[in-house]
């Protein structure tokens, strides 16, 4: 039994996990039900759970009311704005005073190598409905802080409009003005305390993904990385990026992070 034990939920948010949310991702539901009862059985056991929380506003870099066509138009959700499209004008600021910030960015998106810019449905607007964590497991988080007298440490991101924020340690461009978007190095320093994280949440095609990414680079060392757990039933991808979650799986495994299940886990 390892000495100090963490989970990880990643994002486990109505807009995400619930079918009428504004950026479901199918299957997202039956993940946090698993993982709700898998907090329940190892309650005595988990020393930390740290929970982040996607927490955009509705004027935000990859939201459709921040980007306008020639003729006036937002982008449908899902559109992918690059660099080549903010040059030829067929995406710019709605504000045109931005144009040049904005091209900045699209730019270093590209050439950091993560995502190009993906514009998505209003999701997790700060103060919704949609930013809450999903009932059951919110139920479940509750009833380890009443069991071990401890608080859920949540982690908040992406309230920040002029950067995506993917990861839960940094946003994908730090903006030098916010240290919000910089390395949470607190987080980063909390987790290396731990002998086992335990990693869940959603999607596992980007937030999660980057989240533990960062993590594993941060931490400086890939025998710490041995001590990364995937929950592989406890995450889903977006539609449409399975390959992205794929990736980031094969990837990690040959850095040392174990995979089991919620069932699995502890057991």
């Amino acid at each position: 039994m390892p000495k100090k034990v963490h989970l990880v939920i990643i994002d486990p948010q109505v807009d995400f996990c619930d079918p009428g949310g504004a950026l479901y991702v199918p299957g997202a539901e039956r993940d946090v039900q698993r993982l709700a009862q898998m907090v329940r059985r190892v309650a005595p056991k988990l020393d930390d759970i740290h929970v982040t929380l996607d927490s955009h506003r509705l004027i935000d870099v990859a939201h459709p009311v921040f980007w306008k066509d020639s003729g006036g138009r937002n982008p449908a959700p899902f559109t992918i704005i690059t660099a080549a499209d903010v040059e030829a004008g067929r995406w710019t600021p709605v504000l045109p005073g931005l144009y040049r910030r904005m091209l900045e960015y699209v730019r270093g998106l590209e050439q950091n190598g993560r995502y190009p810019l993906c514009i998505w449905p209003p999701h997790c607007l700060i103060g919704s409905a949609g930013h809450n964590v999903v009932p059951e497991l919110g139920a479940a988080l509750q009833g380890w802080e009443a069991q071990r007298f401890a608080m859920v440490d949540y982690v908040t991101k992406g309230s920040n409009p002029w950067t995506e924020h993917y990861s839960a340690v940094c946003a994908d461009m730090p903006d030098p003005a916010d240290p919000g978007t910089q390395i949470n190095t607190r987080f980063i320093q909390t987790l290396m305390e731990a002998d086992l994280v335990a990693i869940a949440g959603e999607a596992g095609s980007h937030c999660l993904a980057n989240t533990v990414r960062d993590v594993a680079d941060n931490f400086g060392d890939d025998a710490y990385v041995k001590r990364l757990v995937l929950l592989e039933d406890a995450t889903s991808p977006v539609p449409g990026f399975e390959p992205l979650q794929a990736q980031f799986v094969r990837e990690m495994k040959a850095r040392g992070m174990q995979i089991t299940t919620t069932s699995d886990f502890l057991a």
